[in-house]
């Protein structure tokens, strides 16, 4: 079993189209990825997250994780399964995932990026789920990093890569974690797919990279999502209307298509590049194998500007151009036509 854990904002969207629609090339080569759909797997993952842990319901034996686990079994060779959020999983449940594969080895792959441009991707992404946080909150809490500080928590929980890497190896063994580094800007475009395709022992030629993008916000788009989050926060919807109305008609469908109008947000703090340097080094002590550099974990600057210098007619245009499409997505919805 290779269990691609992490980390989030790292290329793994990209990952798994690449593999979900090149499925029959790379079974072509012994590798499954597992499940009908990729969905599958994250049915998976929240079942062996939400059940068989201490004082967590029983894991059904005919469940989500259960089939996943009997169709690794009965696949001869490699059983490829990948969801990010398997990464920031406890010590316990992480012994209870890798206890339920029974005698499969298992090789556990991190991807990773370099902390300068997580910082950004990862407040953009948590907006897109609701957050109400500020940049400028935001940025204070993940420096701060206090105990009593759910953002911070959240956030080192899923990219404080280090500690990561130490609760996987301290189950699977440390030479059984492979880091995969997310190449620099500028880098070819397939490396990091030539990189993972290396884990996989498959020919990365084999595989079409022609995937769908998943598509990021522009900065002005980015506020005008956290300010309506504020607007739904005295009537939140629910998980999954949010995601179907806000996340994807809104969001994803609709305001992602015009990032390259928009201005990009940008990092440049010396606590960012020091952060960096102590997960390097403690990287480096941990010994798992690299696929890449840990050099390229190195943080430098994000060129980009700061949310102030977003103006309310920059906004604006954002909010109007978002609500165009929402409205065309929802005439679609109701008539079947495109409008």
């Amino acid at each position: 079993m290779v269990l691609h854990a992490g980390t989030m904002k790292s290329g793994t969207t990209f990952l798994q189209n690449v593999v979900s629609h090149n499925r029959e090339a790379l079974r072509g080569q012994g590798v499954s990825f597992l499940g009908r759909k990729w969905r599958d797997q994250i049915k998976a993952a929240q079942d062996a997250i939400e059940h068989g842990g201490k004082g967590q319901p029983e894991i059904a034996p005919d469940g989500p994780w259960a089939r996943i686990v009997r169709e690794a079994e009965a696949w001869p060779g490699t059983a490829l399964f990948s969801v990010e959020f398997f990464g920031a999983r406890k010590p316990s449940k992480i012994e209870q995932i890798v206890g339920s594969l029974g005698s499969t080895p298992v090789t556990v792959v991190l991807t990773v990026r370099d902390l300068a441009r997580s910082i950004p991707s990862m407040w953009q992404e948590s907006v897109q789920n609701g957050g109400r946080a500020t940049w400028e909150d935001y940025l204070v809490a993940i420096r701060e990093d206090r105990n009593d500080s759910a953002l911070a928590k959240s956030f080192w929980r899923q990219q404080g890569v280090a500690s990561m890497a130490r609760r996987w190896a301290a189950v699977v063994g440390t030479e059984n974690v492979v880091l995969v580094t997310a190449p620099p800007k500028g880098a070819p475009s397939r490396l990091l797919w030539d990189r993972y395709a290396e884990v996989l022992g498959i020919d990365p030629e084999s595989c079409s990279l022609e995937v769908p993008a998943n598509p990021s916000l522009g900065l002005a788009s980015t506020l005008v999502l956290r300010q309506l989050n504020d607007e739904l926060a005295a009537d939140p919807l629910s998980r999954g209307a949010y995601h179907q109305k806000v996340k994807r008609a809104l969001a994803k469908n609709g305001m992602a298509r015009h990032r390259r109008d928009e201005p990009v947000l940008g990092l440049d703090e010396p606590w960012v590049y020091q952060r960096s340097e102590r997960e390097i080094a403690a990287l480096r002590k941990l010994g798992c194998p690299v696929v890449g550099d840990l050099g390229e974990l190195t943080s430098h600057p994000v060129p980009g500007v700061q949310p102030d210098a977003v103006s309310v007619e920059q906004q604006l245009e954002a909010a109007v151009r978002g609500l165009s499409h929402a409205v065309r997505d929802l005439t679609w919805a109701r008539t079947g036509k495109k409008k």
